[in-house]
């Protein structure tokens, strides 16, 4: 969790994520509680915020009376790699893209662009930048299938297409890298999350460049793994003590800077 290091000018707007925060302090034989304001929260309440939310840095209650856009881009992004992953997993022998297309330009794709825009205005910078990327990601790779847009057919050599798309895919495997080193001091869900799907990019380029179904169908199988994470991060975002029986949390990553203080000046 990270934490403001100087106080921030009174003149500044803050969104959900940014909120000034006067003191932090931790309670507890184990250091079980956070303090925020002269407020005591559980820390595995705020750590639940981290994939709820989309932000993975220190993540208070909102101020604000917008509702949570990471849970339609959560959901938007998990239906979407999932029917994905089943279709490159080789389930029931569909061959035919059709259906993931329709997902990809609009639900992955429009949906969750809209999320990210979303996000910008409440001040989550992070889910911003996934969402909008991610949002833009599916509807690139709707339109590549999409047999008015002709964006494969120039492609004579079937060999330099996969190629073509091969290396498409490396770069958004490096993106999601750089997305996956902002997590690690989050949950394990939220890593798992960036981590199955970076291994996924990263296969199904393999799978492209070296012609390798078997790399294909792998890849398949870390979009569903990625696709379940989203899922249960989007369900902690919106299940609450009001509205479910049961409460889900992520287990929180391991810290490695050793004790914290026990208060933590402006």
């Amino acid at each position: 969790m990270s934490s403001a290091s100087s106080q921030p000018s009174e003149k500044e707007n803050f969104g959900h994520n940014d909120m000034p925060v006067q003191a932090i302090s931790y309670a507890g034989e184990g250091e079980e509680f956070v303090i925020l304001d002269g407020k005591k929260y559980y820390r595995h309440e705020l750590m639940r915020a981290f994939a709820g939310t989309l932000n993975p840095g220190l993540a208070p209650y909102p101020k604000h009376e917008f509702g949570n856009a990471s849970a339609i881009g959560l959901a938007s992004f998990a239906l979407s790699t999932f029917t994905l992953g089943l279709y490159y997993s080789g389930v029931k022998g569909i061959k035919t893209v059709n259906v993931v297309v329709s997902l990809c330009i609009f639900y992955g794709g429009l949906v969750e662009f809209l999320a990210g825009m979303w996000e910008f205005f409440i001040g989550n910078t992070f889910a911003f930048t996934v969402f909008c990327s991610y949002g833009a990601f599916w509807i690139t790779l709707g339109t590549m299938n999409v047999e008015s847009f002709h964006m494969l057919d120039k492609y004579e050599d079937p060999i330099m297409m996969q190629n073509a798309v091969g290396l498409f895919l490396v770069g958004w495997g490096i993106f999601t890298f750089l997305m996956l080193l902002l997590t690690f001091k989050a949950t394990m869900a939220f890593v798992a999350l960036f981590a199955t799907l970076d291994v996924a990019f990263w296969t199904l380029a393999a799978g492209n460049m070296v012609q390798s179904a078997t790399c294909v169908k792998v890849g398949g199988i870390f979009c569903i793994i990625s696709a379940c994470c989203g899922w249960y991060a989007m369900i902690a975002g919106m299940a609450d003590k009001f509205n479910s029986y049961v409460q889900f949390h992520g287990l929180p990553m391991p810290v490695f800077e050793g004790k914290r203080k026990s208060k933590l000046k402006k």
